[in-house]
């Protein structure tokens, strides 16, 4: 334990140099979160574009992962391959993704390379290969991967869940889109998304390695200057529907999926955060010693693995989770779940849970920030949070002093959790 706190301290010492500046440009003060790390000749960059993610696909479910794609389709001048040729030749990585409220192109490189990567990184933002040919291949794999996954019953019973829970809104649809929906994207589709998402008023920069904050701000804003400044438009909240509600869908299955979910009543800049994070480990989230898998594996033998997460963002928050179980056992398993977390919000935890829970959380803390794309993302998760950015150390101190009282009080407020609804795959 001494020797995790020990790599710890020194872990924070870096994560201490992480810094929000801005760079002028276009009368914006885009943010950019930096951090110098010279242990390694290496850079790391995201372009983050808010409210740019899946949440804002529109009338066509999967358009902003689509999207992604066509960005990966290399420029129009150089074309796919050449441009791919090019970033190998010089083992620079440009990516691009989505998430649910992101959509992020990230760049890596050898220090030496940075100016190149910049150079191609401007290339693909300003030219990208929004052509034709580019359209239909990227349409080809989206529809093959799509007609593989409707025999995979646990994206199936993910994605009913998701619709179950946030009906009507733009969080019922699956992020990658249905077979019908991928196939009506029209080129025109995917310049409006971009044109429209990829803008410096959306934007925020997280960058670092071995570089020079004042020097890389400069460079930066060469490119940021030529993009559209565009518009920001505010990040709509969807609350997990009120109504309990169940979905059992047929399919030639061995197994039973069975996927369940609630409300969570969380800001993502609420305070109690860390309640939750502990919560949630002691009842799903930590594997062996769960109370999910303790009762449901352990004791029953009802399945492999049973899960729960807590799932906290600006759009939307709640709790979702999941098993497998022979088709025989569905009911049992099902009714195992409501008693587990009954009698969790009935009762709270147990002083030995809360003691081994603190020392994991605690203890594998270095893990989470070993390299610098972790910090990063931590850094950037902290700041788009509105959260200080030093709040995971924040956390973890509290963690570390959190009672058994105030955790069970906790707990017990969190009554919303009971109103499961399932989704479910059988035979």
């Amino acid at each position: 334990m001494q020797k995790f706190l020990i790599i710890f301290l020194l872990i924070g010492q870096v994560l201490m140099a992480a810094k929000i500046e801005y760079i002028e440009v276009n009368d914006l003060k885009v943010p950019v979160i930096f951090e110098e790390d010279n242990r390694l000749p290496l850079v790391n960059m995201q372009f983050v574009f808010q409210n740019a993610g899946n949440i804002a696909d529109g009338e066509k479910p999967g358009l902003a992962k689509f999207s992604a794609a066509m960005m990966g389709e290399g420029t129009k001048t150089l074309g796919s391959s050449a441009f791919a040729e090019a970033l190998e030749a010089k083992a620079i990585h440009i990516s691009s993704s989505t998430g649910r409220e992101t959509f992020v192109i990230e760049a890596s490189s050898i220090k030496e390379e940075f100016d190149e990567t910049l150079k191609y990184f401007d290339m693909l933002l300003s030219d990208p290969n929004l052509s034709m040919d580019a359209l239909k291949k990227v349409k080809s794999v989206k529809l093959g991967s799509l007609a593989r996954k409707q025999n995979d019953f646990d994206y199936v019973a993910a994605n009913e869940l998701k619709s179950i829970m946030f009906e009507n809104t733009p969080l019922a649809n699956p992020a990658s889109g249905t077979l019908e929906s991928v196939e009506s994207i029209e080129l025109k589709d995917v310049k409006n998304f971009l044109t429209q998402h990829l803008v410096s008023n959306r934007l925020i920069v997280v960058v670092g390695g071995d570089i020079s904050l004042d020097d890389t701000k400069k460079k930066l804003k060469n490119i940021i200057s030529k993009m559209p400044k565009g518009k920001m438009q505010k990040l709509k909240t969807y609350e997990v529907t009120k109504e309990v509600s169940e979905k059992v869908l047929k399919k030639e299955t061995e197994q039973a999926y069975v996927y369940f979910g609630s409300p969570y009543d969380m800001d993502v800049s609420d305070e109690d955060y860390y309640k939750a994070r502990v919560a949630t480990f002691i009842l799903g989230t930590g594997g062996f010693g769960s109370r999910m898998m303790e009762e449901i594996r352990v004791k029953r033998g009802l399945a492999y693995s049973a899960y729960v997460r807590v799932n906290i963002n600006k759009s939307g928050s709640y709790m979702s989770g999941y098993l497998q179980t022979k088709i025989e056992s569905m009911e049992e398993a099902k009714t195992t779940v409501k008693e587990v977390i009954n009698e969790f919000v009935k009762n709270g935890v147990t002083q030995d849970e809360l003691e081994q829970t603190k020392k994991f959380l605690l203890g594998s803390e270095p893990l989470r920030v070993e390299t610098m794309s972790q910090r990063l993302s931590r850094t950037f998760q902290n700041y788009y949070r509105g959260l200080p950015l030093n709040n995971s150390e924040v956390e973890l101190q509290k963690i570390k002093n959190i009672t058994l009282d105030e955790l069970n009080e906790y707990i017990k407020a969190h009554r919303e959790i009971l109103n499961l609804s399932f989704a479910i795959v059988t035979r």
